[in-house]
């Protein structure tokens, strides 16, 4: 097979992942909603949840095939574009209040969790102690997304779903599905034959050309939000696919690889250090001001224009 299928294979596989993400998340709202669980829980959860599934699936089958580099540099990667790159777009175009009580929480969690990734892979592994202590900080997410949602609630009439709903929801959850599943596959293998290639290790190309893949829902939303001047839309946004991905994602991986996962020099000299570095000064400013602003947006951008130019050196 000529190697170049392998780049149509990487662009089939990013594709059926975002239309994928697209059927399931509508498929699992609408089934979530005419069962009788309000809106409010619904884009709480498991709308919150859902959208991150392309990082999800992609590190879990690239663990569970044994190249934990791509499982760990596709989770901590997609959390560094979404913020140094994405956020910053946010941030730069769109000059608006931001509330600090609507992001406290939410942002508090989201530094511990990046502080708790680096502190516990000192030790050349992403240690067991900090599986369990991004669990629990996944369970306070939720439980701060439920009850914002339950303050904020807005009761609605049950929708009665007809036969047809049924079963085009039904042919979009079964397409999303396999859609996420099978594009996951090939994103994962097409990325692998192409770094091994081009001589390039698996923790970059994951770090850089595969997170950024797998982070064009939330670009995609951030670029709509800032085109509709709803920057708090885009934020909130960015803020819960990246706890997500950091207290969900890597805790699964390292239970599916069945060990502690080891880390590369490039994940602990740059990846994560990065990581938390593009994450405090996009938040931090931004809690501190409370509103956004194109110097923040730059400087946020700037820090992860390094962190690409240190990978590439």
């Amino acid at each position: 097979m000529p190697f170049w299928f392998q780049f149509i294979f990487f662009a089939v596989g990013l594709v059926l992942i975002i239309k994928g993400g697209d059927y399931f998340v509508d498929a699992a709202s609408w089934f979530a909603e005419v069962s009788g669980i309000p809106k409010f829980i619904v884009g709480a959860t498991v709308v919150s949840i859902a959208t991150t599934l392309p990082e999800l699936l992609v590190s879990l089958i690239a663990a569970i095939g044994g190249k934990v580099d791509m499982a760990v540099g596709n989770a901590v990667g997609s959390v560094t574009v979404n913020t140094g790159l994405i956020l910053a777009i946010s941030l730069f175009f769109t000059v608006t209040a931001a509330k600090r009580s609507d992001y406290l929480i939410k942002a508090l969690l989201l530094i511990a969790a990046a502080t708790i990734l680096l502190v516990s892979g000192q030790g050349g592994s992403f240690a067991v102690w900090g599986s369990a202590v991004l669990i629990v900080i996944f369970g306070l997410f939720v439980w701060e997304n439920v009850s914002s949602a339950m303050k904020n609630r807005v009761d609605e009439e049950k929708e009665k779903p007809t036969k047809k709903l049924v079963i085009i929801n039904i042919i979009k959850f079964v397409f999303g599905t396999a859609g996420i599943v099978f594009g996951s596959d090939l994103l994962v293998d097409s990325s692998s034959e192409i770094a091994l290639h081009f001589g390039i290790s698996e923790a970059l190309i994951s770090a850089t050309i595969v997170a950024i893949g797998t982070s064009l829902p939330e670009l995609v939303t951030t670029v709509t939000s800032v085109v509709k001047k709803q920057t708090n839309l885009g934020l909130g946004n960015i803020l819960g696919a990246n706890i997500i991905d950091l207290t969900l994602i890597m805790p699964l991986c390292s239970l599916v690889s069945g060990k502690a996962l080891p880390l590369s020099t490039q994940a602990l000299s740059l990846d994560l250090p990065f990581c938390l570095l593009t994450i405090v000064v996009a938040i931090v400013p931004l809690l501190i001001r409370q509103k956004t602003g194109k110097i923040q947006g730059l400087a946020t951008a700037g820090v992860y224009a390094t962190y690409i130019t240190l990978l590439l050196i």
